[in-house]
């Protein structure tokens, strides 16, 4: 393939300022032509790359999973593959496509080319790779500042939901999937088109990137020390194996709510509740290692 790439690197993603002269050199040495995207126009990236569409081969992406839902809406519509530089602080997407963590290694995948065409979740008109949940994750991403990601890498996660889990307040949603209608009391309600999210968190012991299904859990947690295996079957994607944890599958799930709820798409809060969320099978192309 002919290796034309616009190049964003998030100088704010907890590896990215030292990361970015390393890229853009292993990325010269393996003769890619690069747009490089200055920071200070990181909030244009999108135009760029509509503008550039004609002129490329691939958009590489250097930052977190918050990165990268920046620029999926975009990487749909103009079907340009996508190169990954896991940079971020939990790079749940890399982790899911099993992504090389170091950069020379992800620049020497992106180079050799090999594609793989994955599925996007999709709700209220805003795609996503990982997850879009709503509840007690909306309170975690809304109290983790790029500071702590900086200062604490993954940790912050755990430190936010620490301190989210001092304001829990259960709410009622209706889910309606496959024709069924279930009512809910719960802390949080996440659907999952990938494998992995909040930090190496599996949605689904089974769930994959390309298995055209969304996984739905819900958690009815009615008291704290109930969070205490909760955490340990995540890890592995068992949460549904606990009675307090509803899990759901379908292609199509609607999600209702007394008054809206924020939705947070791969850690963006992006949209609300009602929603509907869809499975979009094979949307988009990634470069992934052999």
């Amino acid at each position: 393939m002919s290796k034309r790439a616009l190049i964003f690197v998030n100088r704010n993603a907890r590896s990215g300022k030292k990361r970015l002269a390393q890229a853009v050199d292993i990325l010269d040495e393996l003769e890619f032509e690069l747009v490089l995207v200055p920071s200070k126009r990181s909030g244009e990236l999108v135009d760029l790359i509509r503008k550039h569409r004609d002129e490329l081969d691939l958009v590489i992406i250097g930052g977190g999973d918050g990165t990268l839902n920046r620029v999926v809406d975009v990487l749909v519509e103009t079907q340009l593959p996508l190169g990954i530089l896991p940079l971020g602080t939990a790079n749940d997407l890399a982790r899911t496509l099993g992504l090389p963590q170091s950069v020379p290694d992800a620049c020497r995948a992106i180079a050799q080319g090999k594609r793989r065409s994955i599925d996007l979740g999709w709700v209220n008109g805003k795609y996503f790779f990982n997850v879009a949940s709503l509840g007690l994750s909306v309170k975690i991403t809304r109290r983790l500042s790029q500071g702590m990601k900086q200062r604490w890498g993954i940790l912050a996660y755990a430190i936010s939901a620490v301190q989210a889990l001092t304001q829990l307040h259960p709410f009622r949603a209706e889910i309606r999937v496959d024709g069924e209608t279930i009512a809910v009391k719960t802390l949080q309600i996440a659907v999952g088109n990938g494998r992995y999210y909040g930090g190496g968190m599996a949605i689904a012991e089974d769930a994959a990137i390309d298995d055209q299904r969304l996984d739905l859990y819900s958690l009815e947690v009615k008291h704290l020390w109930q969070f205490i295996p909760l955490l340990w079957k995540m890890r592995r994607g068992q949460q549904t194996s606990l009675p307090w944890v509803r899990g759901l599958h379908g292609q199509e799930i609607e999600i209702y709510t007394r008054e809206p709820h924020a939705i947070n798409t791969d850690g963006e809060i992006t949209t609300a509740t009602p929603a509907t969320f869809r499975v979009i099978p094979q949307a988009l192309t990634v470069l992934v290692a052999d």
